[in-house]
């Protein structure tokens, strides 16, 4: 369907060239009341990650974990995203993870760079799971428009694992929770004679540093994909929920776990903290709470914890 196509393409353009509003903070690499770990060396670059435990957490405890990756379309973005989301989830008794990667403005990266730090992070969580107090069985990723991609990419890309890792540890999550992703980034159908969409599909490669088709989520779906929740707007037009229709769709049709929990009239980015005096913050907390609760990573409360 060209006139579909075109309509993807075109909001595609708008993603690539759009940075959150988290991007236009001030970049922040310092987290109080979080262990800093060096996950990954590039060059002279070392690439960190802080670690949220809850009171009194010990190795043996074996807690579950999550993962967060922040937006900014591979292009900047800011750690200090998830910062409050870390620590409602350490407060319900989870170990929880910000993660800092390569982008484009401070490192000269593309995306495909990007997945490559997503899944050293995990791995590097896998591998030191008995330090930190963490099941290796229960490590959920997230993130938010591309960090939400990025924590797809994880679970469903069978490329981009650096060769220098331990690869018989595992980077795959066993959970998603994802924010306004972007999980379709090539043609769902279009036509091969068309030249000037082929000149387009280039140019993204070029933006992406790999083929589409494979950095996209939803073209490398399979059975088997970590249980998923999704929070969306409906006039997100940036990532558009269509796009986030059809992934879900495609999961369950094999077999999958996936619910969109869509916003009506909210548009990228709503879920942020201090957004609205928090309302979609709130709401979506809860619902990632509940969510956590029904695949086994929380105890279900008396009654909704944060108001």
């Amino acid at each position: 369907m060209k006139t579909l196509l075109t309509v993807f393409l075109l909001s595609f353009l708008i993603f690539c060239l759009n940075v959150e509003l988290t991007a236009q903070n001030k970049y922040n690499t310092s987290f109080e009341d979080a262990n800093e770990f060096t996950y990954k060396t590039v060059g002279d670059l070392d690439l960190k990650l802080w670690v949220y435990t809850p009171s009194g957490h010990k190795a043996e405890n074996k807690k579950p974990a999550i993962i967060f990756f922040f937006g900014g379309g591979w292009n900047a973005g800011n750690p200090i995203q998830f910062e409050q989301h870390c620590k409602y989830l350490v407060y319900r008794g989870m170990v929880s993870v910000i993660v800092d990667y390569r982008v484009k403005t401070r490192h000269k990266v593309l995306a495909n760079k990007c997945i490559s730090d997503a899944k050293s992070a995990i791995r590097w969580v896998r591998e030191h799971a008995s330090e930190l107090g963490v099941d290796p069985d229960r490590i959920a990723a997230g993130g938010g428009s591309a960090g939400g991609h990025l924590a797809a990419a994880t679970a469903v890309l069978p490329r981009f694992d650096e060769t220098n890792e331990n690869i018989n540890v595992s980077s795959k999550p066993n959970a998603l929770v994802l924010f306004n992703p972007a999980l379709v980034l090539a043609p769902t159908n279009f036509d091969s004679e068309d030249t000037q969409l082929k000149e387009k599909l280039n140019n993204m490669g070029q933006r992406f540093g790999a083929d589409p088709l494979d950095i996209s989520p939803y073209h490398n779906l399979k059975s088997g994909a970590p249980p998923t929740i999704i929070f969306h707007g409906t006039d997100d037009t940036t990532v558009p929920i269509s796009t986030i229709q059809i992934y879900c769709d495609k999961m369950k049709e094999l077999g999958n776990k996936c619910k969109l929990v869509a916003y009506k009239g909210e548009p990228h980015g709503f879920f942020n903290y201090g957004k609205k005096s928090n309302g979609p913050f709130v709401d979506t907390v809860n619902k990632m709470d509940k969510f956590l609760v029904s695949i086994g990573y929380l105890k279900a409360p008396p009654k909704s914890i944060i108001k």
